[in-house]
């Protein structure tokens, strides 16, 4: 991950302009080879490998220096090995730009690029141009990474994308400021979080920090609000979106988590939350002016840098549950062979080397990325070097959250738009909880041509 979400958080608002990597002239070069690749004449021709082959890989990472340092070791390290070359094309910055561009290369049915960074949402729009790598690659190196990513990465009964990273959204906590209001530990409830959120922030405002605010997260109409109200809502129990075929989103249960998160806005969140993506929250929380932040693993590595004047007063903990539990949206992302490539078989050795467990640990150690192998987890090194990896596993067994993009397949784009705009209504008081979600749900059935769950009466008369 370059940037927050995994789930396509590349906004960069400018508050933010002075914490994230902005992309060089080598983007805007490299990005003139994606528009060869659509005219057909490629980039493949300016070299050749001495077996003859030469695979290309497009990728979102290729913006971050450090990040582009890294993957160039590991194709170095791979084609010293294999005697294969690797030519990298960047992505745009913007996530839906991204995956337009994915889709036109793939379904124009070029043959280059080779191997695609796949963001977790995209394997249910991707997988018919995408190989089954269940074909290339042994069970048991595909066994050993967690099954929930294996799942999210399966069509139809298709492997269409390897694991390369992982994140899940989190709480944020400032340690010093819980200790000095007599808190001994993060919230476990939402209840929990708004008492303590107000607490401190009423605190802190008597003390002359006047912009100080209790809990900052993504509020913004974007894949960012999905992942937070996705949480809110399976946290209640109000399912994920989309269940067994099924379309459940205007049940009590998603109203009563919508109307909490509408109460916050103005009381312990900025007004202006209802705009903020991630960097946005990130920005409040690195000026000091917030005691909760929700983020993602990279926002973890951000806070955590030299230069981060927050890193030696926080920590991070498993989201607030709801009534049912606490849930963590699954983000990350993998690697998968287009059904175009000429060279299909030394495509999945790429793939299977840049996923494979050598080299996530290898990464891990050096930039402290969450690796997808669970057995990683339990390596005393790994865990010397990221202390956090714990907290990390303990979100990931006990309350990961898929988006049900799978489910939906290429209109999970138009599903999520449409549930964070409901969602977003709701925030800023456009309308009520109730109508918003049963008006979605009317919208997400026409979408998906799904339908609605069976309602099942109650012993009072009513059905839910």
């Amino acid at each position: 991950m370059t940037c927050f979400c995994p789930s396509g958080a590349k906004h960069l608002g400018s508050r933010a302009r002075r914490y994230a990597p902005r992309p060089g002239p080598l983007f805007v070069a490299v990005s003139a080879c994606v528009l060869m690749v659509l005219t057909g004449q490629g980039c493949r021709e300016s070299s050749r490998s001495p077996a003859g082959i030469t695979l290309t890989l497009i990728d979102q990472s290729w913006v971050d220096k450090e990040s582009r340092g890294r993957l160039n070791a590991e194709l170095r390290q791979f084609s010293s090995r294999s005697g294969i070359q690797v030519e990298v094309l960047p992505a745009p910055e913007g996530a839906v730009e991204q995956l337009a561009t994915w889709r036109k290369l793939l379904e124009s049915g070029a043959s280059v690029p080779d191997v695609y960074a796949i963001d977790v949402i995209w394997p249910g729009v991707l997988a018919n141009e995408l190989l089954d790598l269940k074909s290339y690659i042994p069970a048991q190196e595909i066994e050993a990474h967690f099954p929930e990513l294996i799942r999210n990465n399966t069509v139809n009964g298709r492997l269409v994308a390897l694991p390369y990273n992982t994140s899940a959204g989190m709480l944020f906590y400032r340690v010093d400021l819980l200790g000095q209001y007599g808190y001994r530990a993060p919230p476990k409830t939402w209840e929990e979080l708004e008492v303590m959120a107000a607490r401190i922030q009423s605190g802190e405002r008597a003390k002359g920090n006047a912009a100080f605010w209790g809990y900052v997260w993504q509020g913004a109409s974007s894949e960012a609000l999905t992942c937070n109200a996705l949480e809110w809502q399976v946290s209640e129990g109000g399912g994920t979106i989309v269940e067994s075929r099924t379309v459940d989103v205007g049940n009590s249960h998603t109203v009563r988590a919508w109307e909490r998160a509408a109460r916050w806005v103005g009381s312990i969140s900025p007004p202006g939350v209802v705009a903020y993506k991630e960097w946005d929250a990130f920005n409040v929380w690195q000026e000091g002016r917030a005691a909760f932040m929700r983020n993602w693993t990279s926002a973890y590595l951000a806070a955590r840098a030299p230069e981060s004047p927050t890193r030696d007063r926080f920590e991070i903990a498993p989201l607030p549950g709801g009534s049912k539990r606490s849930a963590a949206t699954l983000g990350g992302n993998g690697y998968g062979v287009s059904r175009h490539s000429r060279h299909p078989r030394e495509a999945a050795m790429l793939v299977r080397f840049l996923c494979g467990r050598d080299q996530q640990r290898k990464r891990c150690m050096s930039s402290s990325e969450p690796p997808t192998i669970p057995d990683l987890y339990n390596d005393s090194e790994v865990l010397a070097a990221n202390p956090y990896f714990p907290t990390l596993l303990e979100i990931f067994r006990k309350g990961l959250t898929l988006r049900p993009s799978s489910e939906t397949g290429k209109v999970y784009p138009e599903v999520s738009r449409a549930y964070s705009e409901a969602v977003h209504a709701v925030l800023t008081g456009k309308k009520p909880a109730a109508e918003a979600s049963a008006e979605v749900q009317v919208e997400l059935i026409q979408i998906t041509g799904l339908k609605a769950p069976v309602t099942q009466p109650r012993l009072d008369g009513s059905s839910e």
